[in-house]
């Protein structure tokens, strides 16, 4: 599995994220607005000054990535704790189970 994912990305077999099912967004709506017009702001900054933007850019992402971590690592602890306690259901285990496939499914789909 790990060598397909370094594989050549226009051979992949996977289907893309608007084909998976059930894919909730790694980030709430307004915050996913909030980054995509910060982007717009790096874009249209290009043309004045190209080293700025990429700085902004680095910023951005540096934002961005942080933001993905606290929400996983959020999502992580209250998914560990449940697989961790023995009263944890079959069915408990199988929702967490699903939610980490679907978060690994949405950091893959791009």
């Amino acid at each position: 599995m790990i060598a397909a994912i370094a594989s050549d990305p226009g051979t992949s077999t996977a289907a893309p994220a608007s084909e998976v099912e059930g894919l909730a967004p790694l980030f709430q709506p307004l915050e996913a607005q909030g980054f995509r017009d910060a982007w717009a702001t790096v874009q249209v900054g290009f043309v004045d000054d190209p080293k700025a933007a990429v700085q902004q850019a680095d910023e951005l992402v540096t934002q961005v990535m942080r933001s993905l971590g606290a929400s996983f690592a959020g999502e992580h602890a209250r998914l560990e704790g449940l697989a961790r306690t023995e009263q944890a259901s079959t069915e408990d285990l199988r929702v967490a189970l699903h939610r980490y496939r679907s978060f690994l499914q949405r950091l893959l789909a791009f």
